[in-house]
């Protein structure tokens, strides 16, 4: 009897020490998540309310980073930060807020408005005054804490009618 004691005792004290290892991966992974979360939606808060692309470095972002759009990827940080430029130079007035933001392991979702006046160039469209409010989900996939690729998705046709650009 006191073999099945010690031994149940032993199995008990293995599941408690993997059940232990167990949860503090889980605290890890997820605080590694929100770590990511925090991080994104404070470099594009900081960086459009600032008007300050430059907000967006190395530090947080691979040097590799590419934006995965409909005419072609834009690869490179220097690029990707050109390429969201043209929102702060295009909207001087330009709001941008995160309306939520969640992420799975390097995978984070970011539901975000974008509001201001097409008052200067914006991707070579000269300045409309119109005033845009546009909303849109961003897809952001992450690696080693860093952004490594993002692609947005938002009513174009929307996009365009309020600019002017279409009827």
């Amino acid at each position: 009897m006191n073999k099945i004691l010690t031994i149940a005792i032993a199995l008990l004290f293995i599941s408690c020490a993997q059940n232990s290892e167990e949860l503090n991966k889980l605290k890890a992974d997820k605080k590694y998540v929100e770590n990511n979360v925090e991080m994104y939606v404070s470099v594009w808060e900081s960086a459009f309310s600032e008007k300050n692309i430059e907000l967006v470095t190395s530090e947080n972002f691979h040097e590799d980073v590419t934006v995965v759009t409909a005419s072609g990827n834009v690869t490179g940080l220097d690029d990707f930060k050109a390429y969201y430029a043209n929102y702060i130079n295009g909207f001087s007035d330009g709001e941008f807020s995160v309306i939520n933001a969640f992420a799975q392991g390097d995978n984070l979702v970011k539901h975000w408005n974008f509001k201001g006046t097409h008052d200067g160039e914006f991707f070579g469209i000269p300045a409309t005054n119109k005033t845009l409010d546009l909303s849109g989900t961003t897809l952001v996939k992450m690696k080693d804490g860093k952004v490594l690729q993002e692609e947005d998705f938002y009513d174009n046709y929307s996009f365009m009618k309020q600019l002017g650009l279409i009827e």
